[in-house]
């Protein structure tokens, strides 16, 4: 899993600012076929913090790429960045996506049939995106902390949660329940969760109890559990978990 957070990833096909910070920008990978293309956005992960950037999801992208899906992965303000955290980090997602209106008809992009995936805490925001966008078509998350109450209880990555919302559910409780997708109603959204049995980052239990929740709240969500495999197997195209993104991408494309 080491190349994946390490190795460059093949270049974008286009690099495209789409707000005036220097994090507002884009990577748009196009397939070689003629268009127009469906579109999966992408939200990397890194516990919400600047030192983690979109480099590495560059493989992922450049993978679904190859398959015939243009992908536009999202750069945007994180913890240590002026303006990051809740709710900077979510705006900025909103105009990035929004601001594929403005590039569709260059691109050949096909934005009637445009879902939004995400790893990790990019899966958290995949999931806030998705509540917020009915256009989209579907949403991914890949290990994602899909639970933020029980994420700060469990204080993943040293309360990356706190550091997020600024603070814990007593003295930020709208920031709770406006940024914790357990609590965001997505009645006509399907959703797609994809967790490792042996993620030891973010444990299968967020996935698990975000999907009873959502099933109780009779919503189109379905958990696929991979055996096995640990928290960055999801993102990296040469595993065997890989297989399970691929299969969730066409179906919800298709």
């Amino acid at each position: 899993m080491q190349d994946i957070l390490t190795l460059a990833p093949p270049p974008a096909d286009a690099r495209i600012p789409y707000g005036p910070d220097p994090n507002h920008f884009g990577d748009l990978r196009l397939p070689k076929q003629k268009g127009p293309h469906p579109v999966v956005v992408n939200i990397h992960g890194g516990f919400w913090r600047a030192r983690y950037d979109l480099a590495h999801a560059g493989h992922l992208c450049a993978a679904l790429a190859k398959d015939g899906f243009s992908t536009w992965n999202l750069e945007y303000r994180r913890v240590g960045n002026p303006g990051g955290g809740w709710p900077g980090s979510f705006e900025d997602l909103t105009h990035g996506f929004q601001f594929l209106n403005q590039i569709a008809a260059k691109y050949a992009l096909d934005l009637k049939r445009a879902i939004v995936m995400g790893h990790s805490a990019g899966g958290h925001l995949a999931l806030v995106l998705a509540a917020h966008q009915p256009s989209l078509r579907g949403v991914i998350s890949l290990a994602g902390v899909a639970d933020l109450r029980r994420a700060h209880e469990l204080k993943l990555s040293n309360d990356a949660v706190g550091e997020f919302l600024g603070g814990p559910p007593e003295t930020v409780a709208d920031h709770y329940r406006e940024a914790d997708p357990v609590l965001l109603p997505m009645p006509k959204m399907r959703q797609r969760l994809i967790h490792g049995t042996n993620d030891d980052i973010v444990p299968i239990e967020l996935a698990r109890r975000y999907r009873d929740a959502k099933l109780k709240a009779g919503e189109p969500v379905k958990l696929v559990e991979v055996p096995n495999a640990r928290h960055f197997e999801l993102i990296d195209p040469h595993t065997e978990a890989w297989k399970n993104v691929e299969e969730a991408v066409r179906e919800l494309l298709r």
